[in-house]
């Protein structure tokens, strides 16, 4: 089932879970990929690094990105990351916002995705 998903992109702010959920992806055989563009200028970046066939958009609101790293950014650097992903956000094929859920509930999230759109 896997090799009919083709590459699987995973964009999101900083502390979004993007690390996490390639690994877990990866190590279920789904072939996946890491877009950090959240500091890039270049509104289309994940799309000419990878274009890939399937996009997730990980997102986590303020409170919870520092929670997981003593970040030194403030809500302002938040919403700038987000304003350069727009164009990633716009094209992904699923959102998920990881603020309130474990490790496993996203990786679950994005196979039944995966599940239900390319089974």
């Amino acid at each position: 089932m896997n090799s009919k998903i083709g590459l699987i992109g995973i964009v999101g702010p900083c502390k979004s879970g993007k690390s996490t959920l390639h690994s877990g992806l990866s190590k279920l055989g789904f072939e996946a990929k890491t877009i950090a563009q959240e500091h890039s200028f270049s509104p289309q970046m994940w799309k000419k690094l990878t274009n890939p066939d399937v996009l997730i958009y990980l997102d986590v609101d303020y409170e919870n990105s520092i929670k997981r790293s003593k970040l030194n950014w403030t809500p302002a650097d938040l919403e700038e990351q987000r304003k350069r992903l727009q164009h990633a956000y716009a094209g992904a094929d699923l959102y998920i916002d990881t603020s309130n859920l474990t490790i496993p509930e996203v990786l679950d999230r994005a196979i039944t995705y995966l599940e239900d759109h390319f089974s």
